[in-house]
C-alpha cells in the first residue's frame, strides 16, 4: 500500500533513544550537537525581522523563478562576495532540500543515480531516495585532510553507470574542508567530459576561518594553492553547475525558509535547465511572498547574525585548538570552514559506545563520526555554534572521558 521510497519502519537509533530517555527523565544535557542558530542565542533580532515582514502581504502574483525583486536582491548579495550571477540565471527554493529535490526531478530519471562525497552531510540519502534516486558514495582523501580524491572520483563515475550529477559540498559537513581553484578546474573538465552535472552545495561558504585560525596544514595548503573558491565564481564553467545556498546557514535564519539555486555553464544547456527548472518550481510555488519581498532587508540582517555566528564559531574552534596540546590523545582535525569540529579519538571502544557513555555518564551529547560515514573509527562531530561556557564545559567532560 505505501512507497518504498522511504526507508521504513523508521526506529529510534540507541543515540537518539538514550536522548529522550534522559530528557523525559529531567536530567541535563550539554548539547554539542546543536546546529540551529536561533536556539543557540545567536539570533536575538526579533523587531527587525518583524519589520522586514511588514506590511503583510495581501496581493498573490508568483513567479516560479522567484519575485524579481527577491532574485535582485540575491545576485546583488552574491555579487558583493565576487560571485556575479544575473537575477534571470536564479532559482529561489524554500530551502537546499527542495533545491536538491527540484534537481533530482529536472536531472534524473527514477533509479539514476547521483554521486555524493563522504564524509559528508547525512541527509543525501534520504533526499535523493525519496525522488527515486539512488545516491552513490565517493571517498574523499583521508591522507590530505579530506580534499578531493580524484582517482576515487574517477573510479566511482566509471563503476556506477552514467551518474547525472556530482555532488559537493564546499566547505565540507563536517570536515570543513573547502574547494581549491585547480579542484574545482579539474571537476568542472571532468563532468564536461562525462556529460554530468556538477551541484556544489555552500551553505557554509560565508564561514571560511582567517588563515590564523587554519591548521599549519590548511595554511600551507592556502599558501600553495591559493584561497577557497565558490563554484558560482567560475568564469567559464565548461560543465552545467548549479551552486546552492540559503538564508538558513548564510544569514542564521533557518525559520525563513529562503533558499537558492544560482545556475552556470554553457549557454544553451543552462538556460534549458533553468527553464525545466521553472516548470518543476511552478508545480510547487513553495516560497513564501512576504519572505521574497522582504529578502533585500532580511539579507542585511543576515549579515549582521553571520557576524555573529563567525564570532562564536572562531572563539570555540580558537579555544579548542588551545587546549589539545601534542600529547592530548585526541586530534583536531584541520579545516577551512564551516560550523563543526571533528576530533579524531583513539578506538580503544566503538564509537557508539564512546557516544553513549558520554551521555548517559557525563551529560554531554556529540555526533559519532559513523553518522557522516567517516570511514573508520574514531571521530567524534561537535558544533561550534553552542554559547562559549557550555561549549566549554562540555568538550572538558569530552576530553575527560577519552583520557579516563
Amino acid at each position: 500500500m505505501f512507497s518504498n521510497r522511504l526507508p521504513w519502519p523508521h526506529r529510534e537509533n540507541r543515540l537518539t533513544e538514550a536522548l529522550r530517555r534522559r530528557r523525559e527523565a529531567g536530567k541535563p544535557v550539554l548539547d554539542l550537537t546543536e546546529s540551529n542558530p536561533t536556539r543557540a542565542g545567536l539570533v536575538s533580532r526579533a523587531a527587525e525581522i518583524a519589520a522586514a515582514l511588514s506590511p503583510p502581504a495581501v496581493t498573490y502574483a508568483p513567479d516560479p523563478r522567484g519575485l524579481t525583486p527577491a532574485r535582485e536582491a540575491v545576485a546583488a548579495w552574491l555579487g558583493a562576495r565576487g560571485r556575479e550571477i544575473p537575477p534571470d540565471h536564479l532559482i529561489l527554493t524554500s530551502s537546499t532540500s527542495e533545491a536538491y529535490s527540484h534537481l533530482f526531478k529536472v536531472l534524473c530519471e527514477p533509479g539514476d543515480s547521483v554521486l555524493v562525497p563522504i564524509p559528508s552531510y547525512p541527509l543525501f540519502e534520504h533526499l535523493a531516495r525519496l525522488d527515486a534516486v539512488r545516491a552513490v558514495p565517493y571517498h574523499l582523501d583521508a591522507e590530505h585532510d579530506w580534499r578531493l580524491d580524484s582517482a576515487a572520483l574517477e573510479s566511482a563515475l566509471d563503476s556506477s553507470g552514467r551518474p547525472r550529477a556530482v555532488i559537493v559540498v564546499n566547505p565540507n559537513n563536517p570536515t570543513g574542508t573547502a574547494f581549491r581553484a585547480a579542484e574545482r578546474d579539474f571537476l568542472d573538465r571532468l563532468c564536461a567530459a562525462r556529460g554530468v552535472a556538477v551541484i556544489s552545495d555552500e551553505v557554509f561558504f560565508e564561514f571560511l576561518f582567517a588563515s590564523g585560525e587554519q591548521s599549519p596544514a590548511a595554511r600551507a595548503s592556502a599558501a600553495k594553492e591559493g584561497p577557497p573558491v565558490s563554484f558560482a565564481a567560475a568564469s567559464r564553467p565548461e560543465a552545467l553547475t548549479f551552486t546552492l545556498g540559503g538564508l538558513s546557514k548564510a544569514g542564521g535564519l533557518p525559520q525563513m525558509k529562503l533558499g537558492w539555486i544560482a545556475a552556470t555553464g554553457p549557454e544553451p544547456t543552462r538556460d534549458e535547465a533553468l527553464e525545466r527548472l521553472v516548470f518543476v518550481a511552478d508545480a510547487y510555488l513553495s516560497v513564501g511572498t512576504p519572505v521574497q519581498l522582504a529578502a533585500s532587508r532580511l539579507l542585511e540582517i543576515g549579515d549582521g547574525n553571520a557576524r555573529r555566528i563567525a564570532d562564536r564559531v572562531r572563539g570555540n574552534l580558537t579555544w579548542l585548538g588551545s587546549l589539545l596540546h601534542p600529547d592530548s590523545p585526541c586530534r583536531l582535525l584541520p579545516g577551512d570552514g564551516g560550523w563543526s569540529a571533528v576530533l579524531r579519538v583513539p578506538a580503544v571502544r566503538s564509537e557508539e559506545e564512546l557516544v553513549l557513555l558520554l551521555l548517559e555518564e557525563d551529560g554531554v551529547l556529540v555526533h559519532p563520526g559513523y553518522f557522516f560515514d567517516f570511514p573508520g573509527e574514531a571521530y567524534l562531530v561537535l558544533s561550534l555554534l553552542p554559547e562559549s561556557d557550555a561549549f566549554r564545559e562540555g568538550v572538558e567532560r569530552v576530553l575527560g572521558r577519552v583520557s579516563a
